[in-house]
Parts: structure tokens; C-alpha cells; sequence
């Protein structure tokens, strides 16, 4: 067992809060395995062992179902009539739909015309209305915040939200039980709000835990604003890690400084080893992956990772993949 040190406090996010995430959010996400990597870790040739985290095995195909879930729990039965709105690279839209459609409340998801069809498709059958703008989230999010304004509808944030924070931070505590001897958290990175949860839970509970994001070489927007010090716009370019792709928001109240503060390295995983990374998924454990979730896997094997530690494990953040990119894949 461990002990989390509740009366901590880091920006307005207590420990206590994501336990109460723990508490709520079961009823549409679900705790999802943490299994052994024998081949993962007998490339790293010192001892090692490597654990992967299945979030691929949500029923949405991703983590985003955890902090959605607690962020629509968390509102008020007024804002519930009016309906909730988001913004997202795909899979936080979809998660917000499917919870949404789960509690019988509209939703309508704002998406730029370069998310996935695959992701389009899988909120499209979930029956919420779909607005497709522009080329980037940050268009996207301006729609999103129209329809705040003029229909009154609640923007569930796709990351930067103490509730998401909360709901993804819940991983953490899963890590916790099921990696007694866990020192080194792998997280793919992009607004911050699975690698912001994770962190506060890692930090927090008495023991030496490394916290290590991993992104794409190109328009890591968390990593560009760590390096300059303050939220900074970067340019999207197309990426097999799609779901990563975004900003931060240059009014970035949470997961800025949390990532700021608590995580130790920051990662950038060339594209030819997110391919790899995925290939790697596919032909040793069977599991179609998203680009995002094997980022870190990627890193591990191209061996980017410093101080990577004994005990290991990998966030595998979904499964999303666009059929395209899927047939590119198998063929490769």
C-alpha cells in the first residue's frame, strides 16, 4: 500500500481530489491492466523490467474517458439541461461524447478538418453533433468557445481543468497498487493533463518516482513552452502521434506549471520510432496502437530515456489509429 500526502497542495489540485476522481468515475471508465513486457524489457540488456499501461483498453480506445467522465460528473444539473461543448485532436471529444450520450445530455464536439476520420467516425456514432473548422485545436477551440457564449453549453476542457486533471491523475493511483516497486513513469505528452494527474499522484506518495514525458520531434507545444518558460503557439505538422498534437493555450493555469515543476525529462521521439514503437506493439503483444501511445515505447527503444531506473512503466495512452496509417502499418 502507499500513503498519499493529502494536505499538499500544487496549483489548485489536491491529492484528495483525484482520489475522489477514484471515488466517481468507474460508472463509464474502467481500471485497466498494467502487464509485463518481456521483449521491452530485454532491450534494456541492465535488469530492467518494463510494465505497460493498457489504456487502450478503455471502451472509448482511450485514457481521455477518465477526466471527462469526472469533469461531467462535476457540473450542475442546470448545466447539464443546457449541454457541455469541447474542443479536441479526437479522442477527449470522443470520450466527452461518449459520457455525454451515457448521461443523456447534448453534446457538441469541435474538431479542426485534420483530425482522423477513423475519430470522426467513432463520435459520430455516438449520436453528438460535430463542428469541423480550420487546420488547427486552436481554431477549434474558438468555436468551442462561441457556442459557450451563444448557447450557453459547458466547455468540458480537454486538459487544463482541475476535474480532468483529477480523472486522469487516477491512473497514477492504479500504478501505485499494481507496480509495487515502480520509479519510472513513462507518459506521452501533449496539453498535459494524463502527465499533470500522474505527476501529482507520483510526487505525492512518499517514494523517489521519475515522471518522463514523451512527444513528437515536431510541434510539442508543452515542450517548447518548458523550454521558453511560458506557454508558447507552435506550429501543427502532421505526425503519426496525432492525438499529441495541439497547444497548450496561452492562459494555461494547470498543467503548465505542474509539468514545470514535477516532471523530470522531457522526451522527443523521431517518427521513424513512434512507427516503431507501433510496429513493435502489434508484432509482441497483438495491440493495435495509436502513434501517441507509443511514444514511449519508441523512446525505449531507441533508448532516449536517462536514469530510466529498475522498474518501469509505459503509459499506452489508445488505440485510435486511422485506417490509412493502420494499412501503412501491417504493409511496413
Amino acid at each position: 500500500m502507499f500513503e498519499l500526502a493529502d494536505t499538499d497542495r500544487i496549483s489548485d489540485i489536491q491529492l484528495s481530489d483525484i482520489v475522489l476522481a477514484s471515488q466517481q468515475i468507474y460508472s463509464y471508465a474502467k481500471k485497466t491492466p498494467t502487464i509485463y513486457s518481456e521483449r521491452l524489457s530485454h532491450t534494456l540488456a541492465d535488469g530492467a523490467t518494463v510494465h505497460l499501461k493498457l489504456e487502450n483498453l478503455q471502451q472509448i480506445g482511450a485514457f481521455k474517458v477518465r477526466g471527462a467522465a469526472h469533469a461531467i460528473q462535476s457540473l450542475s444539473d442546470e448545466e447539464r439541461n443546457k449541454g457541455v461543448t469541447t474542443f479536441s485532436t479526437g479522442n477527449h471529444g470522443l470520450a466527452v461524447a461518449y459520457v455525454a450520450k451515457q448521461m443523456g445530455i447534448r453534446a457538441v464536439i469541435c474538431i479542426s478538418n485534420d483530425v482522423p476520420n477513423s475519430k470522426v467516425a467513432a463520435i459520430a456514432r455516438t449520436g453528438a453533433e460535430i463542428e469541423r473548422v480550420g487546420h488547427s485545436q486552436d481554431e477549434a477551440e474558438a468555436l468551442c468557445r462561441q457556442l459557450n457564449e451563444e448557447q450557453g453549453l459547458t466547455i468540458i476542457q480537454p486538459f487544463d481543468h482541475p476535474h480532468v486533471i483529477a480523472g486522469q491523475g487516477t491512473i497514477g493511483l492504479e500504478l501505485l497498487e499494481d507496480v509495487p516497486h515502480l520509479d519510472t513513469v513513462v507518459v506521452p505528452l501533449s496539453g498535459g493533463g494524463l502527465i499533470a494527474g500522474i505527476a501529482l499522484v507520483m510526487k505525492s506518495c512518499g517514494r523517489n518516482i521519475r515522471v518522463v514525458g514523451v512527444s513528437m520531434e515536431s510541434g510539442a507545444a508543452m515542450y517548447e513552452s518548458i523550454r521558453r518558460g511560458k506557454p508558447t503557439l507552435v506550429n501543427e505538422t502532421a505526425t503519426l502521434a496525432d492525438s499529441l498534437r495541439g497547444g497548450i493555450g496561452l492562459d494555461n493555469r494547470y498543467t503548465f506549471p505542474i509539468v514545470q515543476s514535477l516532471v523530470d525529462e522531457i522526451v522527443l521521439v523521431p517518427e521513424v520510432e513512434i512507427q516503431r514503437g507501433m510496429q513493435f506493439m502489434l508484432k509482441e503483444h497483438g495491440m493495435v496502437v495509436e502513434g501517441a501511445a507509443a511514444t514511449g515505447v519508441g523512446a525505449i527503444l531507441n533508448r532516449q530515456i536517462r536514469n530510466f531506473g529498475k522498474h518501469a512503466v509505459v503509459i499506452i495512452s489508445g488505440k485510435n489509429v486511422d485506417e490509412g496509417v493502420l494499412q501503412h502499418l501491417v504493409q511496413g
